[in-house]
Parts: structure tokens; C-alpha cells; sequence
């Protein structure tokens, strides 16, 4: 029997915090020495954690060769102005674990990075999403099917693959990608990924844009939108 942490299993369950929420603005979280995960807290947030009301959270996921501060940029603003959490875990190497080997060290730093905001904020169970872009989109695709159990919604950009070793719950979906694409081309790979998804009985979006690989600012709203709507 597979080992379920080689599968990317996370062991999280949103629980009651035991310390202090943090303060309005970015704040490294400390669980790793070099590349530590980051964490948005919007202003006005206080105000939602005193009446004890659970928080949004959305996890995302930079591509290869890519940082916080580069993907920072495209979601950090929808998270001061919509008022939810947002986790910017980075990855050990230039690109995630499972791009490269499988799933080790990332899917660790991630499920650290989790217990470390739900110590400090009532995460809602019902708004929890994996988002990414490229490298990103295909880690948040591939984690997020295979933790279902938690992942409320997974928001996938420009996503080459997924590997899903063992499949959880059932999240929703929103899969955007350039019809110009020429790095990732969209035949090969958001269209096969929505056909598949669909016929497993996934509840899938597909956004297809006039543009390239890339991930447009139109666009990242309407997957807000998707993540936060009703």
C-alpha cells in the first residue's frame, strides 16, 4: 500500500485557533529557513476574527522559477479587497516536487504552512482553495483533486499536467488557459484536462482567453469570483 504522503496527501482539518491572529499586511510564517511561505493577511480582517466569523483561504502556487513575489502581484489586491487569507507557500527548488520526483519536501512546507494559519484564524471549510499558475496550476490540480477532503475549490491557469494518485472529495473546478499559448499548447492540455475531469464527475469551469501563457488580470477575477460566489 503507497505510502499516502508519496501520493500528496495533507493532513489538515480546520480546528479552532489557540493563538492570536496576526496583524494586517505580509508575513513570513517561518517554517523554512529559505524560501518560507508567505501570508496576506487583508486590513479589515480584525473586525471579521472578533466575531469569530471563518476566513476564506486561498493557497497559491507560483511557477517554475517563480517566487511569492512574483505571483504575489496577480492575487494580493483581490485578497485585501474581497478580505480573504491568502498563503504563498514556495518551493524548495526552482519548481515544485512533483514536477521534478514526486511528491516530498513542497507538499511538507504546504502542510506546514496550513496548521500554521489555522493556529492563528478560523479557516472556513467551505471556501479552501488550491490556485496556481503553469507549474503552479498543475500543482494546485494535482493536490488539490488528491485532498478533496479539505480543498473546497481548485483554480488551475495555464496548467500542463495533473497527477492524482488517489482521488478525495470532490472540489470545484475553474481551469483557464490561452488559446495562443505556444509554451503549453491548450489541446494537449486544458481541454484534455476538462474532458477527463468532466467524465469523472467533476464540477468543472473552463475559461479559454484570447492570449498567451499567461495568466490574465480579467480573468484571475472571474476565478475570484468563482472561488468566493455562493
Amino acid at each position: 500500500m503507497l505510502d499516502s504522503n508519496l501520493v500528496g496527501h495533507i493532513a489538515f482539518d480546520p480546528t479552532p485557533p489557540d493563538l492570536p491572529p496576526l496583524p494586517p499586511g505580509r508575513h513570513d510564517l517561518g517554517i523554512a529557513t529559505e524560501r518560507d511561505a508567505v501570508l496576506v493577511v487583508p486590513e479589515g480582517l480584525s473586525e471579521t476574527t472578533a466575531t469569530g466569523a471563518p476566513v476564506p483561504l486561498m493557497v497559491l502556487f507560483h511557477g517554475g522559477g517563480g517566487s511569492a513575489d512574483k505571483i504575489l502581484p496577480m492575487m494580493e489586491a483581490h485578497a485585501q479587497r474581497r478580505r480573504f487569507l491568502l498563503l504563498v507557500p514556495q518551493s524548495a527548488f526552482p519548481t515544485w516536487d512533483i514536477v521534478i520526483a514526486g511528491n516530498g519536501p513542497d507538499r511538507e512546507r504546504v502542510e506546514m504552512a496550513l496548521a500554521a494559519v489555522a493556529a492563528r484564524f478560523a479557516v472556513d471549510p467551505g471556501r479552501i482553495a488550491f490556485a496556481g499558475h503553469s507549474d503552479g496550476g498543475s500543482y494546485a490540480l494535482s493536490l488539490g483533486l488528491t485532498n478533496g477532503h479539505f480543498v473546497t475549490h481548485v483554480i488551475a491557469s495555464s496548467a500542463g499536467f495533473m497527477s492524482v494518485h488517489r482521488q478525495q472529495g470532490a472540489p470545484r473546478i475553474f481551469i483557464s488557459h490561452g488559446v495562443h499559448d505556444e509554451q503549453i499548447p491548450i489541446e494537449r492540455s486544458a481541454r484534455m484536462h476538462t474532458a477527463l475531469l468532466k467524465d469523472a464527475g467533476y464540477d468543472v469551469t473552463t475559461m479559454e482567453y484570447n492570449g498567451p501563457h499567461a495568466w490574465q488580470p480579467p480573468v484571475v477575477g472571474l476565478a475570484v469570483d468563482f472561488f468566493l460566489s455562493p
